[in-house]
């Protein structure tokens, strides 16, 4: 009984994560998944906003050179921590 309890929060658990990001997806131009599981956001303006592996919206240095999981090499530009935060709050207010 206890396992499956335990199953069921962890799903949960990803799949409140996969909706998390949807807000800051459509939002995007191009999202890019890194090496380390996060995940960079290029919205249409060409400014980024990087996610952390665990969901979170995280402050990157101007120039910071990131690698996809693929091998490639991308620096980072205009760091949109405060957007990508708000995106990814989406829709996940009590009330």
């Amino acid at each position: 009984m206890m396992k499956k309890m335990l199953m069921v929060a962890l799903m949960s658990a990803v799949s409140v994560t996969a909706f998390a990001s949807d807000a800051a997806r459509a939002a995007a131009k191009q999202v890019i998944e890194l090496k380390d599981g996060s995940t960079v956001y290029i919205f249409k303006d060409g400014k980024m906003g990087m996610e952390d592996k665990l969901g979170r919206a995280i402050r990157m240095e101007k120039g910071m050179v990131m690698e996809t999981k693929d091998g490639q090499k991308i620096i980072m530009h205009g760091d949109e921590v405060m957007r990508l935060d708000n995106l990814l709050k989406e829709g996940h207010t009590g009330g």
